[in-house]
């Protein structure tokens, strides 16, 4: 295995994820050195360091203003779901293959958007997950049956702590009701005449295994015309529209998406209240309930379900709280054992 490959396997389990603990390049070659297969100069490591974090695909990325590395958390995986995030319909793919500075800055303001959702949804004791690897193949198809987000809400989890109510989840075994309820989540950062119908029944159509579809969509809604097309579509076919009202120099002034991930409470707390505008444009319809069985059937082909599965089930069977990033870092894969506790 040439070093390369070597520093692929051995750097995510050394690097921090945070970038505020990014490591020197001193400390991380003797992190490193015991590590790999046989020995490499200083220079060696420190070139491969510098080269592998310039490549979207590498698991090392270096502080913007700074020293140090860090755990990229825009893999390549990612920048697929995030493009998805800004792509235009009937956009051209070989567009995107180019490069250049628009598409840095749309997948920049796309990356950040959906890190300020997440914690946003954290924030309110929401539990995102984020569908990364569907992208990768196919995006025109996945686009259509995949969200963005999956979120979970508890409907068994203790007041203000992160636990389950014991009790609670015995009264919903009993009356045989899910202890939760999921909303299959699209993001884009902003709806135009010309798009907004697809982009709407996207959303239809991804989340059709889940109990509700939601759009939230980054700029705010301004134009009466577009804002009342949306209205209808929404209360017609029950999901529900949300507005973040983050303007793109907004996004652009925003700190990079790792450091929005590792904020404190407070941090970003003071984050919402300089920049958030949040409306809701349409409540999603209730009374429909999940496909457990759909999840499960393409657990087995798709590793974004096959997680989402597992993360579930493992919160289930152990009875407490777990978010989806502790739950990737505790490394568990394997899916299974969830199925019977749902209605």
């Amino acid at each position: 295995m040439n070093l390369r490959d070597q520093l692929k396997e051995i750097l995510p389990d050394i690097l921090p994820r945070n970038p505020a603990q990014a490591i020197k390049g001193t400390e991380l070659i003797e992190l490193v050195k015991h590590r790999l297969k046989q020995d490499y100069s200083e220079a060696t490591l420190r070139y491969h360091f510098s080269i592998m974090s310039c490549d979207p695909s590498a698991p090392i990325a270096k502080v913007e203003q700074g020293q140090g590395y860090y755990l990229r958390s825009a893999t390549m995986h990612s920048m697929n779901s995030a493009r998805n995030l800004f792509r235009a319909a009937g956009e051209n793919d070989a567009a995107f293959a180019n490069g250049g500075a628009d598409l840095a800055v749309a997948f920049s303001r796309a990356s950040k958007f959906r890190a300020v959702v997440q914690r946003y949804l954290e924030s309110v004791r929401q539990f995102p997950f984020a569908f990364e690897e569907s992208f990768s193949a196919d995006p025109g198809a996945s686009r259509w049956r995949i969200p963005d987000l999956a979120v979970v809400d508890w409907l068994t989890a203790e007041n203000d702590a992160p636990g389950m109510d014991k009790q609670k989840m015995e009264v919903h075994r009993r009356m045989g009701e899910s202890p939760l309820r999921i909303t299959a989540v699209k993001l884009r950062l902003s709806l135009d005449h010309a798009t907004v119908l697809e982009d709407l029944y996207q959303c239809l159509s991804a989340s059709e295994w889940a109990n509700v579809g939601e759009l939230i969509v980054a700029s705010a809604i301004d134009d009466p015309r577009l804002a009342e097309e949306v209205s209808r579509f929404a209360a017609r076919h029950g999901i529900g529209v949300i507005s973040f009202g983050l303007s793109e120099d907004v996004l652009d002034d925003m700190p990079e998406p790792a450091v929005i991930e590792n904020m404190g409470e407070r941090e970003f707390d003071s984050l919402l209240g300089h920049f958030l505008a949040i409306r809701r444009h349409a409540a999603p319809a209730a009374g429909r309930g999940y496909d457990w069985q759909h999840i499960v059937a393409k657990a087995s082909a798709n590793p974004d379900f096959a997680r989402f599965e597992s993360w579930i089930s493992r919160c289930l069977l152990e009875e407490r709280l777990l978010s989806a990033r502790e739950f990737e870092v505790m490394g568990r894969s394997a899916a299974g054992g969830g199925q019977e506790f749902v209605a």
